[in-house]
């Protein structure tokens, strides 16, 4: 599944990992804060492993309900590299991208366990 991401001027104010929870928790200087949960950001991780090559060739990833964030990478003044404890950490995520992940969390947490459902994978 490719996401759209729009050119979002919001910038990060802080960024923590609540190692427990299993939760990203990043703050924007236009007041939104958003939780993301370590599993829905490596299933959204916008790298060729996940994304493919090109439109099509997506792969749904799985098994990953229990992966964490061991590290924080950051990548100039436009986003973050997380590594994954999967070993996971090609992926780049845009300040925009953490954005639009935030504030689509639902509607797209919502299509990835239904497109796990539909390929018969049992999510935990």
């Amino acid at each position: 599944m490719r996401l759209r991401v729009d050119n979002i001027e919001a910038r990060p104010t802080e960024i923590k990992l609540h190692q427990l929870s299993r939760i990203l928790e990043i703050s924007f200087d236009d007041g939104k804060m958003f939780q993301l949960p370590y599993e829905y950001l490596r299933v959204f991780t916008p790298s060729a492993e996940a994304l493919g090559h090109g439109p099509g060739q997506e792969v749904l990833q799985t098994g990953k309900e229990n992966v964490t964030i061991v590290e924080i990478k950051p990548i100039g003044n436009y986003g973050i590299a997380p590594k994954f404890s999967d070993g996971h950490s090609s992926g780049i995520f845009t300040w925009e991208l953490l954005y639009k992940l935030g504030s689509d969390y639902t509607e797209l947490w919502a299509d990835y366990l239904h497109r796990l459902e539909q390929a018969g994978y049992q999510h935990e």
